[in-house]
């Protein structure tokens, strides 16, 4: 039976599992990039991609041929890919599930850091003392609180500057097996050496680093793109690997209020940057991926903007044309 398909799956550098900051990755995966590049370039549309197309644009980012059906495949049993034949020739797209499940996901990658954040002044503080023989237990908490933005001012006692929803309450007492207490409350200083202040739970200077080597790196692309000298299968690599760069912002990001962050925060001028390259380059990598699946005018085949990604490119999927009955 084909397990459902989960987002941890595919970008599995995004659950570290780990209290600390999630490693640099030093390349997406060939399955996370065929996601990446299926979705830029067919959710819109919900449209197939022949499968000799794919494995070309896998090629141009240094995969094999072999490598690149390996991937495929992998991700055709994982429910994350469908196929169909038609004669000699295979196309393939998103599962319904996996297209809900990445235009959710694309949502919150668009909306990230595009509006400014109000905050109350107040903390929430998850404290919990679980049994030494719970360690599992203990850790499948610690992950719960690290996905919701906690991180830990002491063993444990988690902080967070948000409030907890009640969704979010409920789903920590089901992680909870000892005793826990929630408190909302403000932080008075003590005024001496031994205060730790709840921004010090945070590691501020690595997600700082993080984002100030994201926008160096990119930054030097915009003149290329400004002029329109960025074109082909250059656009696609760049409009791809500036996406798995930046969606990572959002899981090891806990978006402090502005007004606790060091001056001149990098996390506006990253999006800035992100929205510069994705948009900017839409245009020139959609008619190379057209250029590459083309047996004719693939106009079905069309490049989505941040903004259209952050109004939801998958609404129409709850009602997609089933594929063909001829299916791999």
């Amino acid at each position: 039976m084909v397990s459902p398909f989960r987002i941890e799956d595919i970008f599995p550098e995004i659950t570290d599992g780990s209290a600390d900051l999630p490693r640099r990755q030093s390349g997406a995966s060939p399955q996370s990039l065929a996601v990446t590049l299926v979705a830029d370039y067919t959710l819109r549309n919900d449209t197939w991609l022949p499968a000799v197309a794919l494995v070309a644009l896998l090629g141009e980012f240094g995969l094999s041929k072999a490598a690149a059906r390996v991937a495929i495949s992998r991700l055709t049993r994982r429910a994350v890919l469908e196929s169909y034949r038609h004669g000699r020739f295979t196309s393939y797209r998103l599962t319904r599930q996996a297209a809900m499940e990445l235009s959710v996901g694309g949502v919150g990658i668009a909306a990230f850091a595009a509006e400014p954040e109000s905050w109350d002044g107040h903390w929430t503080f998850v404290t919990f003392s679980m049994p030494k023989e719970e360690s599992t237990r203990r850790n499948a908490l610690r992950v719960y609180l690290r996905w919701h933005g906690f991180a830990p001012l002491y063993d444990a006692v988690w902080v967070s500057p948000q409030p907890l929803p009640p969704h979010e309450l409920a789903g920590l007492a089901a992680e909870a097996s000892g005793a826990i207490t929630v408190v909302r409350a403000r932080h008075i200083p003590l005024g001496t050496g031994a205060d730790r202040n709840p921004v010090d739970a945070y590691d501020v200077e690595a997600v700082a680093e993080r984002y100030d080597i994201f926008v160096r790196r990119w930054s030097r692309l915009l003149p290329g793109i400004a002029n329109g000298s960025v074109t082909g299968s250059a656009a696609v690599r760049a409009r791809t690997e500036v996406m798995e760069s930046y969606r990572q912002f959002p899981t090891i990001d806990p978006m402090l209020p502005t007004q606790l962050m060091p001056a001149h925060w990098p996390r506006p001028q990253a999006r800035d940057v992100f929205i510069a390259v994705y948009d900017g380059l839409a245009e020139s990598a959609q008619e190379h991926v057209r250029a590459v699946a083309a047996d004719g005018p693939r106009l079905d085949i069309e490049a989505h903007t941040v903004a259209e990604m952050r109004a939801g490119v998958a609404e129409y999927v709850s009602g997609r044309t089933p594929a063909p009955a001829t299916r791999t």
